[in-house]
């Protein structure tokens, strides 16, 4: 932000995703957590507001923040309705052929999926804004910027539904022998797995068929054969030959799609995380969603809900029964088109800790302990918690990352085949761990995944941009890795938004009541028992010819006892600190009785 204004792009010129990403390192802490409200002046901590002065002081920030949302929308709205193009975020696949320009108007469901937690995190702040602010002309601005906020969340709706594939296949051909051989970790007979997975995958099936809203559904006909296999998610844009949603009020027009209807591990994470956020605790308490995003948002919830179940199938199949790894374990992952890449085993990991946040009753601390296991085994192979060796190709993860080659693409317009670029490795890996910590109500456990969440952030804090523009922001990973001769000094807002979700994320973490050990609880009740009988004996022994100093004493050791009886189920700890203390004090005035006994004899 020279001078003081806001500037759009960072690292790249400007696009719809970008921009959503660098709106949202501000406005999503505030939309997560109640103490870092921007919607009220009055209250917005101190460092907050020093923070954001260049945008604007005190009362001027949020109407800033407005006018800012407002800028946003418009700036990616045409004649056909709100636009998600990926811009400058799509990648020529083919040296000496640039992306053109009809290539580079494609929407993504990146775009789809920021646009769905910034568009219900501006209408958490137009709700917040709106009970504080006065002015006529504000009220106005507030108006129009949630009406254009739901029409662009509404489009991002059912983007995200027309994005959703299940592409089906042969057992028996090579994709469908990659995902036998990746869930037998058993070496059980291929048709013993077959049948087994057929079983599984029942419940995955049944909700399918389900799924109708903007999804074709000519492709599910054969599920039922034993001979056919699956896979269930997103593909990185809007699905070749999927169709329209109908009775949608919004006016903006529905493109034709062009992605293959095959998912793709990364948009799938990326697109559960947004359509997440649509039945979080917050959305639904402040009824941000009109009658007809609810509609849509139930069809979103049964396509999040199959594919969640589907990878968490695959990443566990099995069980790990007999002492052996589930396929998560095997590592580096190995998707049906025959790549692999410990990339692609993050992205794994992310989804089977996805299922198992919203499904916690079935949650064993065994799961937690193998899915801890494989993050601290993707630190050492990204090294992240391992020195890199020279020319060590772990050190791509970082830069440039990984590419996704966009299936589809290249029909548009006679242009190049695309790409996607990953280069978020480490900051997911930290975010995994944040959520596996606060799943986990093993102490062991916790303390071990919190340790690693310290290394994992020493390495991210170490990669912020020390000079330039984007001075303490991210990402710089020659900092980290003397191989990477690239240096920046403009900030990627793909990477600083991760990193500032991971900032929430441990926030959050943070203010969870911690698991208790019932060994320390048992303890703490001992000393609280002995400390409380203790008194009672010496008040009854001293206090008769006790000096005042000693009634306030033993009056203030009362009220300590009495305070660490009320804290012992949620801080056993601090209420055995507390009964020890006493239990000092106690042992002090006994020693001082037993010497003045002894003086009178």
């Amino acid at each position: 932000m020279p001078k003081g204004e806001w500037t759009w792009g960072g690292r790249l010129e400007r696009n719809s995703i970008s921009d959503a990403e660098q709106l949202l390192t501000i406005l999503y802490p505030s939309a997560s957590r109640e103490f870092l409200s921007l919607a009220d002046p009055s209250a917005t901590p101190d460092d907050v507001q020093e923070a954001l002065r260049p945008i604007g002081r005190e009362i001027e920030l949020p109407r800033t923040i407005v006018e800012l949302l407002i800028e946003h929308i418009e700036y990616y709205s045409n004649e056909d309705g709100p636009s998600f193009s990926g811009g400058t975020y799509l990648w020529s696949n083919e040296p000496g052929k640039d992306p053109t320009p009809a290539q580079r108007k494609l929407d993504v469901v990146d775009s789809f999926s920021m646009a769905v937690t910034l568009m219900l995190s501006t209408l958490t702040f137009t709700r917040d804004f709106r009970a504080v602010a006065r002015n006529p002309a504000t009220g106005k601005r507030l108006d129009y910027l949630e009406e254009i906020a739901r029409r662009r969340l509404t489009a991002a709706m059912v983007g995200l539904l027309r994005s959703f594939v299940v592409n089906v296949f042969d057992a028996d051909s090579d994709a469908g022998e990659i995902l036998v051989n990746t869930v037998n970790q058993q070496r059980q007979p291929s048709r013993q797995v077959l049948s087994s997975l057929h079983r599984e995958l029942q419940r995955v099936r049944a909700s399918l068929g389900e799924v109708s809203i903007g999804f074709a559904k000519e492709n599910l006909e054969s599920l039922e054969s034993r001979s056919r296999l699956f896979e269930v998610g997103w593909t990185w844009g809007v699905a070749r030959d999927s169709p329209e949603v109908l009775g949608i009020d919004k006016d903006f027009r529905q493109r034709k799609g062009v992605a293959e209807a095959a998912p793709y591990l990364y948009f799938t994470v990326n697109a559960l995380d947004g359509i997440s956020d649509l039945f979080s605790d917050r959305t639904i308490q402040l009824s941000l969603l009109d009658d007809e995003q609810q509609r849509l948002a139930a069809a979103l919830r049964l396509r999040w809900e199959a594919a969640q179940r589907y990878w968490s199938t695959i990443a566990t199949f099995g069980e790990g029964s007999g002492g052996k790894d589930w396929p998560l374990q095997d590592i580096p992952w190995r998707t049906t088109d025959d790549r692999e890449s410990e990339y692609f085993s993050l992205m794994v990991s992310t989804l089977a800790i996805q299922d198992r946040e919203s499904n916690t009753a079935r949650v064993s601390e065994d799961d937690l302990l193998r899915l801890a296991n494989a993050l601290d085994e993707l630190a050492q192979r990204g090294r992240i918690t391992r020195r890199a060796t020279r020319n060590d190709p772990a050190i791509s993860f970082h830069h440039p990352g990984l590419r996704l080659e966009l299936v589809g693409s290249a029909e548009l317009d006679g242009g190049p085949s695309l790409r996607w670029q990953l280069s978020d490795y480490s900051a997911v890996l930290l975010k995994n761990t944040l959520r596996l910590t606060a799943l986990t109500q093993n102490i062991a456990l916790r303390d071990r995944l919190i340790r690693f969440s310290e290394k994992l952030w020493d390495h991210l804090f170490d990669r912020r941009l020390r000079s330039g523009l984007g001075e303490g922001l991210w990402d710089d990973p020659g900092l980290a890795y003397r191989e990477i001769s690239e240096s920046f000094d403009r900030p990627s807002w793909y990477f600083t938004e991760r990193v500032v979700e991971c900032l929430t994320l441990a926030s959050h973490v943070a203010s969870r009541k911690s698991p208790q050990s019932s060994v320390l609880e048992t303890v703490a009740r001992d000393s609280l028992s002995e400390a409380q009988s203790r008194l009672s004996y010496i008040t009854l022994e001293l206090t008769s010819a006790g000096s005042s100093s000693l009634h306030r004493s033993l009056n203030k050791a009362r009220l300590d006892l009495d305070h660490a009886q009320g804290i012992i189920f949620d801080r056993p700890a601090t209420a055995h600190a507390m009964a020890s203390e006493v239990l000092r004090l106690l042992e002090r005035l006994d020693i001082a009785g037993a010497d003045a006994h002894e003086g009178d004899f």
